[in-house]
């Protein structure tokens, strides 16, 4: 059993990380704004804002894992890239394994190809007001993430574009793993919540991967 903190555990990814863990026993820490309404047995749900470096740091002091599940929207909006670095900077002090849940932005669509967020026909179906949001998420993998010290262990754990609550899925029990070429729509491009918790806990438990990004997808 291991101690694993998921920072913004209960939004759309963070709640099915947190379900996975606690479910395979691990001892789990949900830091969130709000509490849930159905809470899961044998977790630990701590009141607190992201924004707040007091509360992440005692959040993250002690575990052995960290998830940075974070939504960049409501309160978050235009505060997610800060709260990110906010996090890692912990996580590097406190030793933590930080392990965090990306976006498909950032993914090429081949190898050695140029990212989907440098690409305007990518941004075009997507409403106008979500392009800063999305180009932030991208710069923390991009530039921040490989330019922190290399003492701290991170992954970036990217879905594919077909992923969040507009497009639930089913439970599987089963993901495909790569690295940051994203898997065409047509091919499997998309993951349901349950799964993309399955691929990123086995991500955790395994500790195989170091200072990276990875993909999961069907």
């Amino acid at each position: 059993m291991s101690r694993f903190t998921v920072i913004g555990g209960t939004g759309y990814a963070g709640s099915a990380i947190v379900t996975e863990a606690a479910a395979r026993g691990h001892q789990v820490t949900a830091l969130s704004r709000s509490l849930p309404d159905a809470p899961i047995p044998n977790v630990t749900y701590v009141q607190g804002d992201a924004t707040d470096e007091a509360a992440l740091s005692a959040a993250i002091e002690g575990a052995e894992a960290v998830a940075d599940a974070i939504a960049p929207r409501g309160p978050l909006a235009g505060h997610a890239r800060e709260v990110h670095r906010t996090i890692a900077r912990l996580a590097d002090a406190a030793g933590v394994r930080l392990f965090i849940v990306g976006g498909a932005s950032s993914l090429r669509p081949a190898p050695g190809a140029g990212r989907f967020v440098t690409d305007p026909s990518h941004l075009s179906p997507i409403p106008a007001e979500l392009h800063d949001e999305i180009r932030d998420g991208a710069a923390f993998i991009v530039e921040d993430l490989p330019a922190t010290p290399a003492t701290l262990d991170w992954v970036y754990v990217s879905p594919p574009l077909k992923f969040g609550a507009h497009a639930p899925g089913e439970r599987l029990g089963r993901y495909r793993l790569g690295d940051d070429v994203s898997v065409a729509p047509e091919d499997g491009g998309a993951i349901s919540a349950a799964d993309y918790a399955l691929g990123f806990v086995d991500l955790i438990e395994k500790g195989e991967r170091h200072r990276e990004q990875v993909n999961l997808s069907h």
